[in-house]
């Protein structure tokens, strides 16, 4: 499919290739390596991600020409965005990133300068597409609007809201490439298949599925070969889901960390549904007990609050998580 007014041919299925900083070397480029013979031509790095990009030159520079890569800064100011898609440059083993985009912001005040520099290196040539990615909803439709971007990545999945929705909409309407992240809402979606075919029938958007395992990668990639479409059974389990899990519910962007009293808030606020929609024992270690119990050090400072772009009272929302974390362990300990 093509990548709005990129004009960029991206396959509808892609990689996401956060997780594989978490891999080692080797096996992050025997994954990615995979991923390509397997059929997929997009991949969407950052220059945040550790040594994610490092990893992507080291397994398809050979082929560079034959695949799509989007890498991302967080840079706020023209030098840093600059030296950052010079590093970026250096690190994937190529001359030009097909598209860059301007990572994580949330007001024009992050915007203006970084912006700049890129357009200052799509001169020059070391950059053919200038993208942004947000998690503030108002601010997205505010990006769109400007018409200075040619994609976005914004969170999308079966449980977004109307508005989210929308946003989707509008960017089909200004020809502008739609880059769905979190597409298992952050992990709370498990059933890939329900995933693959409603995403199979959005228009204009490409999800990103981040892998970190060959396993992982296995599964999309024989979807990809299958290609299922939405039918009654899928449908059910869509709308089971959303009755469970939409509205109000944590989609670990992280925005809202570091925590000052070093709470983990991005896993601890969506304990109650990683709990019971995955394996729930690794949940249960001295480790993960501890890393809950903090929350009670929680003072109600509304950091995480007010950093929240979905919303969310954060405070309220972790103390219920940890009541419910204890609830669950006292049912279900004799199993353990």
């Amino acid at each position: 499919m093509t990548l709005g007014m990129t004009g960029l041919t991206v396959t509808k299925t892609s990689f996401g290739a956060l997780p594989i900083q978490r891999c080692s070397k080797e096996e992050a480029v025997r994954i990615l390596r995979r991923a390509y013979e397997g059929g997929i031509r997009y991949f969407d790095t950052a220059n945040a991600y550790s040594d994610s990009e490092e990893k992507l030159g080291a397994a398809l520079s050979d082929v560079r020409k034959d695949i799509v890569i989007s890498t991302k800064s967080q840079g706020r100011d023209y030098q840093t965005t600059y030296d950052h898609i010079q590093l970026s440059l250096e690190r994937l083993r190529t001359d030009t990133i097909d598209l860059f985009q301007l990572h994580q912001v949330g007001s024009w005040d992050e915007v203006n300068e970084a912006y700049r520099a890129a357009l200052d290196a799509k001169k020059k040539g070391y950059v053919n597409h200038i993208g942004v990615t947000a998690h503030k909803l108002a601010f997205a439709f505010e990006l769109v609007e400007s018409q200075k971007f040619e994609t976005i990545q914004y969170p999308f999945s079966y449980l977004s809201t109307p508005e989210e929705f929308r946003l989707v909409r509008l960017c089909q309407e200004k020809n502008m490439g739609y880059i769905a992240m979190k597409a298992l809402a952050g992990g709370l979606l498990s059933n890939a298949r329900a995933v693959y075919a409603f995403m199979a029938e959005q228009d204009g958007v490409v999800p990103i599925y981040g892998v970190q395992t060959m396993q992982e990668l296995e599964q999309w990639l024989s979807l990809s070969e299958e290609d299922p479409h939405l039918d009654d059974e899928l449908r059910a389990v869509i709308e089971s889901d959303r009755d469970q899990l939409a509205g109000q519910f944590c989609r670990s962007c992280g925005y809202c960390m570091p925590c000052p009293q070093g709470i983990e808030i991005r896993n601890c606020a969506r304990m109650n549904m990683l709990i019971r929609r995955s394996p729930w024992r690794p949940y249960f270690t001295q480790e993960w007990q501890e890393k809950m119990n903090k929350i009670q050090d929680c003072v109600s400072c509304g950091h995480c609050k007010s950093k929240c772009p979905y919303g969310l009272d954060t405070p309220q929302v972790l103390k219920y998580m940890l009541k419910d974390y204890w609830e669950f362990y006292e049912a279900h300990k004799k199993e353990l």
